[in-house]
């Protein structure tokens, strides 16, 4: 089958307008996809910087698993560029997390494909609640999904298929949200990450769907130290990355929770932090996040830091 495999690297700015553009409103007219070979059988399809977030393609010896399906009308371009990798059939949907730029092309799929997402994650997708930190005129509602496909939660850890096959999902607490899955490859030594950490700047803490400001640090520690992983695929970064370069986005988020702690003890304002941070220069490579990012984020840590 022909298959379109993009390779190089983008400069950070670039993966930081991707982050921004995923919380736009999806395009009337989404178009191609690229998809990117990360290893064997697996793929990363990426799109316009306005169709939501990384989207993996794990081709199994049965069928296709999907990580994540975009924004609405993003579906059906999913399953168009996968039919240029296989013939095989998507049989399953993992969704990182709840928000709509990560579960919205869900619908689009056949009835036939079953949807995995940690059980917070499933609450939350019921809910619809709307993601803290983005303006609301800037958000989709999730997609009510009315299909009678099956769907499958798990708690803290959970193993589908085996030998070069198997994918491996673990839950190790709240940071981006309160059900962020972490969707291992172990015979390719490949990790999503989602949106834990999406780009090399501030992520999202959505606290109206179980996201920390103050523990978000120890939880992605935790996946940092997974064994036998080399290669990162990131919520919405250009390219992929390692497991040292998100065990430093874990210090980073550390740092910025320090900064704000000690700002509100020294008897600051939330406005008084948002106008002081800046990133520390050991973090070479980092965007600057936008004032309202900031300040959703300083909120959430202060709200929490008692």
């Amino acid at each position: 089958m022909k298959r379109v495999v993009v390779l190089g690297m983008l400069m950070v700015a670039g993966a930081l307008s991707i982050t921004v553009a995923a919380f736009q409103q999806p395009s009337d007219k989404p178009k191609g996809l690229e998809a990117t070979k990360i290893k064997d059988n697996l793929y990363v399809l990426r799109g316009d910087g306005n169709d939501g977030g990384n989207t993996a393609v794990f081709i199994t010896a049965t069928g296709v698993i999907v990580v994540d399906t975009k924004k609405m009308g993003w579906g059906q371009p999913i399953i168009d560029t996968i039919k240029t990798l296989t013939d095989k059939p998507v049989t399953t949907i993992i969704n990182t997390h709840t928000h709509y730029d990560h579960v919205n092309g869900n619908a689009e799929f056949p009835p036939t494909v079953d949807v995995i997402t940690q059980e917070n994650t499933k609450t939350y997708m019921e809910q619809g609640n709307p993601v803290f930190g983005v303006a609301p005129e800037s958000q989709e509602k999730i997609v009510k999904d009315d299909s009678k496909r099956a769907r499958r939660t798990f708690g803290q850890t959970w193993t589908i298929g085996s030998g070069k096959d198997q994918v491996d999902l673990r839950y190790f607490g709240p940071a981006h949200t309160g059900g962020d899955a972490f969707v291992i490859f172990p015979a390719l030594r490949v990790m999503h990450v989602g949106d834990t950490f999406p780009t090399r700047t501030l992520p999202i803490m959505d606290r109206n769907n179980g996201g920390t400001g103050v523990g978000y640090s120890s939880t992605i520690a935790k996946a940092a130290a997974v064994k036998d992983v080399d290669t990162i695929i990131n919520g919405h970064n250009a390219t992929t990355t390692t497991p040292s370069d998100l065990r430093l986005f874990s210090e980073f988020v550390a740092d910025f929770v320090k900064f704000v702690q000690d700002a509100k003890k020294a008897g600051k304002s939330v406005d008084d932090v948002v106008s002081s941070w800046k990133t520390p220069g050991k973090y070479a490579g980092y965007v600057e996040a936008n004032a309202a990012r900031v300040k959703g984020d300083v909120q959430v840590i202060w709200d929490e830091t008692k």
